[in-house]
């Protein structure tokens, strides 16, 4: 009897043991999967390792986020849907790309309408609300949102009006891209970042508008010339998390998750600066020849802003108007 009692004691501290066990390691692998579009020497998925570090220290390792770049995991227009399905829990992409879905998210992608950081953030933060209301309603949560550097034009000789673009085979990553070449009388074709070169080698396309940080990072000098420095918009990318993954979390593990989104916000805003000034230059350095854009070419893309700005407006409504009107004052 006595050894009976014995090893029953045993097996149930065995049971006891092996469940605790089990409850911590469960608790210690709660891991997140987290696509995003971008290599891992551009400054938003560095940004993102960052944020994802915080929280693992934050939490103790009790939430760990992997981090999957270059779109490895999903392919950009795949990675919203992927989040919101929960075939992900948290992921970034360029906000831009939504604006089909609902024109708040096609705003900031708006030529001359917010030229500078100062512009950029205030815009920002006119339409954040009803950016977080919008990704809500789809069952997702805004963490954060940072810009890319201000947009500029590439090209294979000097651009000097608008005219210059007419029939050239122009990329186009969002509706606000391809509306503008559309303007310009230019020929919009959709590719990916990591598509650029073979599509320049091919001629596939043959200009294209985006930032000195993408031109830098895809090596443009291998098959462009020039670059307007037009500082036309600065588009953001977002950062949102599955909304049923987020709210299981404990609370303090939410509250570790919103920090750490703060503090990759106002890093990301910094880290922006710093890149458009480092990759300006590095475009010098590569024999890129920089310019500012003429004052026809200025006058030229400010009038497709404006005719971009009241169509937007038309299409957002009362709640789109209430933005703009916010913004302006």
């Amino acid at each position: 009897m006595q050894h009976f009692m014995t090893s029953a004691f045993a097996a149930a501290g065995i049971i006891a043991l092996s469940t605790g066990l089990g409850t911590a390691v469960a608790a210690a692998e709660t891991t997140w999967d987290m696509p995003v579009p971008y290599g891992d020497t551009n400054f938003h998925t560095q940004n993102v390792v960052q944020f994802a570090d915080d929280i693992k220290s934050a939490t103790g390792g009790e939430l760990a986020i992997t981090v999957h770049s270059n779109g490895s995991l999903f392919k950009h227009p795949d990675i919203k849907n992927a989040v919101r399905n929960g075939l992900a829990q948290i992921g970034e992409v360029l906000g831009s790309r939504l604006s089909n879905e609902d024109p708040v998210f096609g705003l900031d992608s708006i030529p001359f309408l917010a030229t500078s950081y100062d512009d950029a953030k205030k815009l920002y933060d006119a339409s954040r609300d009803e950016i977080a209301a919008k990704l809500d309603a789809q069952g997702l949560v805004l963490l954060y949102s940072v810009p890319w550097p201000p947009q500029g034009i590439y090209t294979k000789k000097e651009i000097k009006t608008v005219d210059d673009l007419k029939g050239l085979k122009m990329r186009a990553y969002n509706a606000a891209t391809e509306k503008l070449a559309q303007l310009a009388g230019a020929i919009p074709t959709q590719v990916e970042v990591p598509d650029l070169p073979t599509a320049f080698s091919t001629g596939r396309v043959e200009a294209m508008i985006t930032s000195p940080s993408t031109g830098a990072n895809s090596q443009v000098w291998d098959y462009l010339s020039h670059y307007s420095d037009a500082q036309a918009w600065l588009p953001r990318n977002m950062v949102f998390v599955n909304k049923a993954a987020f709210e299981a979390l404990p609370e303090e593990q939410q509250q570790a998750v919103r920090d750490a989104a703060a503090a990759a916000e106002a890093r990301g805003w910094e880290a922006s600066k710093k890149e458009t000034e480092d990759k300006t230059q590095e475009l010098k350095d590569n024999g890129i020849t920089v310019t500012a854009p003429s004052p026809e070419l200025r006058d030229g893309l400010a009038a497709f802003g404006e005719t971009m700005t009241e169509e937007w407006a038309a299409s957002a409504g009362e709640s789109g108007q209430a933005i703009l009107d916010a913004y302006k004052q």
